[in-house]
């Protein structure tokens, strides 16, 4: 074995998010932990991405007890996480002083290798969480967020490569999180950044479209470093390659992994269990989808897209929403779909086919995407909608981030007022509190106010009481106004909401919760729709 192959196994983190919506709870994976520290990963992903979301929001667990937990089991092989770069593990960019705080207290409970990356792929959004991993001591793997488009060539992504490596990153990432990276391109795309960089190189790519496999051993012939796979029972599909196969394709090879596969399967065995307890949360996608080629659309945002559809009996115009996808994202410059720009991308192009006209409504995420707020693109916008969202205004050239005053005293302060009205008792350790208010406000709030009390969230797999048929949920009716305002009801990341929507610019004027506490992020209120209940998707690999 001159040059063992290095494996990270996806199964805690992007596998439960891409297969299972981040549903599988803690009591799911401490029992498989010892057995999967003992198979010699390089890391294993085990938090991050949506996971935090999902913990306060739905499961009722505590994030950072989970990391805490999850280290304290599998303490021989180092923990992996997926970070938002600017936006942390939230939906909008935060002022430093939030990065620095949140990285600096993942690395305390536990966390090693943190794999960063922007939606936008702007060098700039990376710069403070790189330098914060580094201050802590931690690996910094920049990730590159794959996409096709006329002005993503080789040559720009071994340019972005080179940057990352520059900014001080110990290791680099090309992030394929819709299986879009073919198997030449890739061993193109290795060779070049090997040659231009000294750093380890690892590629991540989702099975939705059946290149994966191919992809990776072509990348593995160009002398990729490290591969991310899933164990079998939770590959596939939405997922990734399975871990199996790339142990023992390797056999006998200069790049013989030295994992056991006998150990492997016992795992695969475990989950392939947990999986079926969480079969309800599963997308409908069986084999492989080749729209996602056209659509580019990763796998957790096609299931999440499948599912808000089923909910409003619309599942037959999933087909024009993937048709509408691409002409969106050419509107926004091409941005790569991954958390929030396939948020962003997906919400919009489900409000241009249900409304029956393009651009009817502009959801407020679009609009900051046009004013440049999330970062730069890579193409330019499109100006005339840049020009109806500016409306006169400069748009913003400078880093995000830089018009962001300090936000942690403030939120602190913040907090022990709430907590002090609303007695909750906040962790002993509280800047882990803090945090989790920061990045989620109210929903952070509500998580707070019932922690410890499962009946205040998702009833955990065979615990729910009986369903109770219910009427469907209908639109808001239309508020009275000359030019007729819109209402609808609109469910994002989980949370619902009535929403006015005005006419022409969409200006959305009145946005009201439904039924449960919604999430308040500062950046911009829940997208406007076209009259009907939409989901926007949560992507967020």
């Amino acid at each position: 074995m001159s040059k063992p192959l290095l494996i990270t196994d996806l199964v805690l983190r992007d596998a439960s998010h891409s297969l299972l919506a981040t549903r599988v709870r803690i009591e799911d994976m401490l029992p498989i932990a010892a057995k999967l520290d003992q198979v010699g990963f390089w890391s294993l992903e085990t938090w991050g991405g949506a996971t935090f979301d999902s913990c306060i929001r739905f499961l009722g667990e505590d994030p950072w007890e989970r990391l805490r937990q999850l280290k304290a089991a599998m303490p021989n092989t180092p923990m992996q996480m997926l970070l938002r770069a600017q936006n942390a593990l939230g939906y909008r960019h935060y002022a430093d002083d939030v990065i620095e705080q949140f990285v600096e207290r993942c690395a305390t409970n536990g966390m090693d290798v943190f794999r960063i990356f922007d939606a936008m792929n702007d060098m700039r959004n990376f710069e403070t969480a790189v330098k914060a991993t580094i201050a802590v001591g931690k690996h910094a793997q920049g990730a590159l967020s794959y996409t096709l488009s006329p002005v993503h060539s080789v040559d720009l992504w071994v340019e972005m490569a080179k940057k990352l490596e520059d900014m001080g990153c110990h290791s680099i990432c090309i992030k394929d999180m819709a299986g879009l990276l073919k198997p030449y391109t890739a061993e193109e795309m290795v060779s070049r950044i090997k040659e231009s960089c000294a750093v380890p190189l690892t590629v991540h790519s989702h099975a939705t479209t059946g290149l994966s496999t191919a992809t990776l051993m072509k990348a593995i012939d160009a002398g990729v470093d490290m591969i991310d796979t899933s164990i079998s029972s939770m590959s596939l599909t939405y997922c990734h390659s399975p871990t199996e196969t790339f142990v023992a394709i390797m056999e006998e090879s200069e790049r013989e992994t030295g994992l056991d596969l006998e150990l492997l399967e016992e795992i695969s065995l475990y989950f392939r269990e947990v999986r079926k307890k969480y079969a309800k949360f599963e997308g409908a996608l069986k084999g492989v989808d080749p729209r996602i080629l056209t659509a580019q659309v990763p796998g957790g945002m096609l299931s999440n897209l499948e599912n808000q559809l089923r909910d409003q009996n619309a599942t037959d115009r999933l087909d024009e929403v993937l048709k509408e996808i691409p002409t969106v994202r050419k509107d926004l410059g091409y941005v790569p779909l991954v958390t929030p720009t396939s948020q962003i991308v997906g919400t919009q192009s489900v409000i241009n086919v249900l409304s029956g006209e393009r651009y009817k409504s502009i959801s407020k995420e679009t609009a900051g995407v046009l004013r440049g707020e999330y970062g730069a693109t890579a193409a330019p916008v499109n100006k005339e909608l840049q020009a109806r969202v500016l409306d006169s205004k400069d748009p913003v050239t400078c880093r995000p981030a830089d018009l962001i005053e300090p936000e942690m005293d403030k939120l602190s302060a913040e907090l022990r007022d709430i907590a002090k009205q609303e007695n909750i008792k906040l962790a002993e350790n509280e800047i882990d509190d803090v945090l989790i208010y920061a990045l989620f406000q109210q929903v952070g709030i509500n998580f707070l106010k019932n922690r410890g009390n499962p009946d205040a969230f998702e009833p955990a797999p065979g615990t729910e009481p009986a369903e109770t048929p219910t009427a469907p949920a209908t639109a808001a009716a239309p508020a009275n106004s000359e030019a007729m305002a819109e209402s609808y009801r609109v469910s994002v990341n989980g949370t619902q909401y009535d929403v006015v929507v005005g006419p022409g610019d969409a200006d959305i004027s009145q946005v009201t919760p439904v039924a449960a506490t919604p999430a308040a992020p500062a950046a911009a209120a829940a997208p406007g729709t076209g009259g009907t209940d939409i989901r926007a998707p949560l992507a967020g690999s």
